[in-house]
């Protein structure tokens, strides 16, 4: 049974937390809910982008998802 949207957000926002680093792929949120397909959840953190929970990062040739908060503390 899939998660609802809320809980989906819970559950990709405690997974950006708690990875070990701070950037991750979208691929990466896809376990939080193996029965949610794979465009929901993208939707989904790109609506927590939206919201400022995450945000993107970029290497250069990809981009990726993190939490603003790891990523400034990385960066310095």
């Amino acid at each position: 049974m899939a998660l609802s949207v809320e809980e989906l957000k819970k559950a990709i926002i405690e997974k950006a937390k708690k990875a070990p680093k701070p950037q991750l792929y979208i691929k990466d949120f896809y376990e939080c809910d193996p029965d949610t397909k794979p465009r929901d959840i993208k939707k989904i953190a790109n609506a927590l982008v939206t919201e400022g929970e995450l945000m993107f990062w970029s290497s250069g040739s990809t981009t990726m998802y993190a939490r603003p908060d790891r990523i400034q503390n990385e960066e310095k």
